[in-house]
């Protein structure tokens, strides 16, 4: 059955009696079903609804992590609420699951609609966010939502990706496998075991779910055999700050506190007090920072990982895709890889059809064991322009090549060239904590005193960077501290999703379709979206943030001597972009980026030394490559009067890494 003929448009004037009768789903016989299976070719198998989600079982266990992480002499349970079909455990056969362990089920909300469990007065899920449970639970998965230690109905204290976070999953998961204790009851002693699953189990979510999955399989834990990262976090300290310079004004202790239960409020004040001790808003790196670094630890993971991440997140930035995915590459891990054109969006709501479909043969496979020849399919899977998809067999793709390109002057101050050959020379500029990427790129034919410039000629071939960039500078600062910013930029017309706009890329509407089977209480259809796009004259590529006074060492700041050169190197954003040929490629130097990182104590002047001062960019066909695209190129002849569109500004910086 194609995915075509899954699901359903649902209007929203339906009446409720309608929408009920239209979320039920009429079943085969198990027996029928698996008979049909096993007919099948193994190339074809896939799961299906044979089982009633109606009539499935819903239970809450408490799953004890063996911390005390609230002090109170007792160790902390975990909330893990649970739908699984009924009928496999009547029949004898156990299930894998599919699990989403999030701070946010009782205070924010999952998805695009902010969805919350809710409870019968038996304390049994009636709702459980997403669409995980009503498509699969009929599959024969059964899908687990746990509750963090000190959110909802969990016990113990949020601690941002800590060892409290990450234990609360991790001993879920050892529970699955029989190697932990749940009882029935929050604070009772009559014990529980999973007897109706096989251990085998798959964890997913957006942000800090995903993040919690990525530190999960950073402790090798068997029994998880794949994870699904959606716009997640790979080591917290990049969350917080790049290299000393800090992205928001507040650290883990306001984050925790967000979303800590009341009753975890009264009794975390000693949690609090270490998130705020051990991780001083200068952006020195701490053990605290150490801990919560899973990249150091992707050798352990066992699990496959299919990761998602939206190349214009500014929440959950790109520099936490980089070094995760190359981790993984390192160890052999089994992966595979969506880029979207998106800010920080769940791909149910930018390619929904596609994407339940791509998720139920990864399940299928991973979970299931099923040879459905998802993992032959190729790697990567790119948004090149809103709703345009693109494949790639491996990445980056084989060919890619780290190039150096160089900064150099042009015909006036602050408007230079950017090539392959080395250059003397100066440029400065003045940080504006005023200005944005999206200012400094809206001008960048124009010589201003807040950035310095650099493009190349009109290409005259596609120009393809694939993975992450790097730009080492060499600046001298008239103040004690500097901090500095690194943009590349496609200059050129083009119609891309607004990624700044409130959706970050797409719009909601009112229509709603229909993913699996539903109840009353939990129903299977969402609001539909579609892309938001916007034409520019621009597009931000890779954006990049340092502290100057972590030159020496990137885990301590110092202050810095007026007048003295230092060079540093910026890590930008992972991405997958073609320049085109007709466009440009730039690279702007600046200093404070507006709202995307918070200004340093003094207003500096930077002399910036082009002859140290480059960009390695990863581009497909190397050196060669950029040198055919440019060759023949053509100089714009700046216009000083004009300025370019963008998308609006960066709006203020997200401090939580939810969903929308």
């Amino acid at each position: 059955m194609s995915i075509r003929t899954r699901f359903t448009t649902w209007r929203p004037l339906a009446t409720a009696a309608a929408a009920t009768a239209a979320l039920l789903v009429t079943f085969l016989a198990p027996a029928t079903a698996q008979a049909q299976e096993q007919a099948a070719p193994r190339h074809t198998r896939e799961s299906q609804p044979v089982y009633s989600y109606e009539n499935a079982v819903r239970e809450a266990v408490w799953v004890d992590t063996r911390l005390d992480g609230d002090g109170d002499g007792k160790t902390d349970r975990v909330a893990v609420d649970i739908v699984r079909p009924r009928e496999p455990a009547q029949q004898g056969r156990k299930v894998p699951v599919i699990m989403d362990a999030s701070p946010y089920y009782s205070c924010c909300g999952r998805g695009n609609e902010s969805q919350l469990k809710t409870y019968d007065a038996n304390g049994k899920v009636v709702q459980m966010p997403l669409f995980y449970d009503n498509y699969f639970v009929p599959r024969g998965y059964a899908f687990v939502g746990v509750d963090l230690a000190g959110t909802n109905r969990s016990d113990g204290c949020v601690d941002v990706g800590g060892r409290s976070d990450i234990q609360s999953a991790k001993a879920v998961v050892d529970w699955l496998n029989g190697r932990a204790t749940a009882y029935t009851t929050r604070t009772g002693t009559a014990k529980t075991k999973a007897t109706w699953t096989n251990g085998r189990t798959g964890m997913i979510g957006k942000s800090w779910d995903g993040t919690i999955a990525n530190g999960v399989a950073a402790t090798g834990v068997e029994g998880l055999k794949t994870i699904v990262p959606i716009s997640a976090i790979s080591t917290w300290y990049d969350y917080f700050f790049s290299r000393g310079a800090p992205l928001y004004d507040s650290g883990p202790d306001w984050l925790s506190d967000y979303v800590d239960s009341p009753d975890a409020r009264t009794k975390c004040a000693a949690v609090q007090q270490k998130l705020v001790d051990q991780a001083p808003r200068t952006g020195d790196r701490t053990p605290l920072w150490a801990e919560r670094d899973y990249v150091k630890d992707a050798h352990k993971v066992r699990a496959s990982v299919f990761l998602v991440h939206g190349m214009q997140d500014l929440n959950v930035r790109l520099q936490h895709l980089g070094p995760w995915w190359d981790a993984l590459a390192k160890n052999g891990v089994e992966r595979k890889i969506w880029l979207s054109q998106t800010g920080h969006v769940d791909p149910f709501d930018f390619r929904r059809a596609q994407w339940v479909d791509t998720l139920h043969r990864w399940f299928d496979h991973e979970l299931l064991g099923y040879d459905n020849g998802v993992d032959r399919e190729p790697m990567a899977d790119i948004e090149r322009h809103p709703d345009q998809w693109v494949t790639s067999k491996s990445w980056p793709p084989r060919g890619t090549s780290t190039t150096t390109l160089r900064p150099a002057k042009g015909a006036q101050p602050g408007v230079g060239t950017l090539g392959l050959i080395k250059a003397a020379g100066a440029e400065t500029f003045t940080d504006d904590p005023a200005l944005s990427e999206t200012d400094w790129a809206a001008r960048i034919d124009t010589g201003t005193p807040d950035k310095a410039g650099f493009t190349t000629g009109t290409l005259t071939r596609d120009l393809r960077l694939s993975g992450s960039s790097k730009v080492t500078v060499r600046a001298t600062p008239t103040t004690t501290t500097a901090h500095l910013s690194a943009v590349l930029v496609d200059l050129g017309p083009d119609t891309i999703r607004d990624y700044a706009a409130a959706g970050e890329g797409i719009t909601t509407l009112a229509d709603r379709t229909c993913w699996g089977a539903g109840t009353t209480g939990d129903s299977a259809c969402f609001k539909a979206t579609r892309a938001k796009t916007t034409a520019v004259d621009y597009t931000v590529v890779s954006r990049g943030w340092a502290d100057l006074g972590t030159y020496a060492d990137p885990g301590k700041g110092v202050p810095l001597t007026p007048g003295k050169a230092y060079t540093i190197t910026l890590d930008l954003g992972a991405t997958d972009h073609v320049v085109p040929a007709g466009h440009r490629l730039a690279l702007i130097v600046a200093g404070t980026d507006k709202d995307l990182i918070d200004p340093p104590s003094t207003r500096p002047t930077l002399t910036i030394d082009l002859s140290h001062t480059s960009a390695r960019v990863p581009l497909v066909g190397g050196a060669a490559a950029f040198a055919h695209a440019t060759k023949g190129a053509r100089t714009v002849v700046p216009d000083a009067a004009t300025a370019l569109d963008g998308v609006r500004a960066p709006r203020p910086a997200h401090r939580v890494p939810e969903g929308r």
